[in-house]
């Protein structure tokens, strides 16, 4: 039986890279473990980047938003600003017309913020679908020498934005409000709630292309995504558990739930892996934008990967199953 959430690479290998269909040599990179998007050749000088992500399990407020900004950041991450966009919307019976216009209208506005247009898609009501959801593709251009891959070598600072686990406690706030009024205020909570805006990396990757090796959003299990990387890369890493900078607020959420933020859902934070000599006006440069950001470790020649915290040193966690898939289930909000 395939487990909830996103599927684990080994089931990846064994049912479904087997069966990718024939080999186009236009295909660039296809198919493979810690590349969230697709690039083709596209004429002398460019490359096309393509993604494609679902949007489900959100709130109604924030639906719109998300169907934008999933697919758009995994194109905006290989240094590509997403131009065009392919958007199936299922709904169940019962949804509402005005909850289908405020979808629409929000998804408007983030594609007249980017200068991203829809192409094309799908739309239709269908017993079978039992929450709204959205399929979007996106796609950009980059020019081949800025074409940006989540590779490391060894010396490369990684640099996070300040938004880790923030998807985790947003949707605790949002779906499990009544059991965190045990630790936040209505208005913490309602604080919480509105940062659902911040939960794309699409504004940071665009400043950060210029001074990135490589970049990768953290979205379901967070910053175990360092270790997809590093196979990638053949590299180990550390991270120093003492230089990352939580939201207090979600420092609250995880310590409510007893949670590390290490392997938790948290779309929106940038993973830039980033040459020594430019990891600082990286930063500068995102700060100077508004967009919290902090070295967290290095990549090194050596293959462990190691976590350091208080003096100590263990093994860096590993994706094993996030926490947001068993909170939220199938848990939703009315239309």
């Amino acid at each position: 039986m395939l487990p909830s959430g996103k599927l684990r690479n080994d089931v990846l290998h064994d049912a479904v890279f087997p069966n990718l269909g024939v080999e186009d040599a236009k295909v660039i990179y296809g198919p493979r473990e810690g590349f969230d998007s697709a690039v083709l050749e596209y004429g002398e000088g460019n490359y096309l980047v393509v993604a494609t992500d679902p949007t489900l399990g959100v709130s109604w407020e924030t639906f719109g938003f998300f169907i934008y900004h999933f697919a758009s950041s995994d194109v905006a991450v290989f240094g590509a600003r997403p131009e065009w966009l392919v958007v199936d919307l299922l709904f169940p019976p019962g949804a509402s017309t005005d909850f289908l216009k405020k979808a629409m209208e929000e998804l408007n506005r983030e594609c007249k913020r980017y200068g991203t247009a829809i192409i094309g898609g799908h739309t239709g009501v269908y017993p079978s679908i039992s929450e709204p959801t959205a399929t979007t593709t996106a796609m950009g251009l980059v020019g081949k020498d800025e074409l940006r891959l989540p590779l490391a070598k060894p010396g490369d600072r990684i640099v996070v934005t300040g938004k880790v686990a923030l998807e985790f406690a947003v949707s605790s706030a949002y779906f499990r409000a009544d059991e965190l009024r045990k630790v936040l205020t209505p208005r913490e909570i309602a604080e919480l709630r509105s940062l659902y805006r911040l939960e794309t990396v699409v504004p940071d990757a665009l400043i950060a292309k210029s001074f990135v090796r490589g970049m990768h959003d953290a979205t379901e299990g967070g910053l175990t995504a360092l270790h997809e990387i590093a196979d990638n890369s053949r590299v180990g890493f550390t991270v120093y558990g003492a230089r990352l900078q939580l939201n207090p607020l979600v420092e609250k959420v995880l310590s409510f739930y007893g949670l590390e933020p290490w392997s938790v859902s948290s779309s929106g934070t940038l993973i830039a892996i980033v040459p020594p000599e430019k990891y600082n006006f990286l930063i500068k440069e995102l700060n100077k934008n508004g967009v919290k950001a902090f070295e967290l470790g290095e990549f090194t020649a050596k293959k462990r990967r190691v976590l350091v915290e208080k003096g100590e040193e263990r093994p860096f966690p590993r994706f094993e199953g996030d926490p947001y898939v068993e909170l939220y289930g199938k848990e939703l909000t009315s239309l």
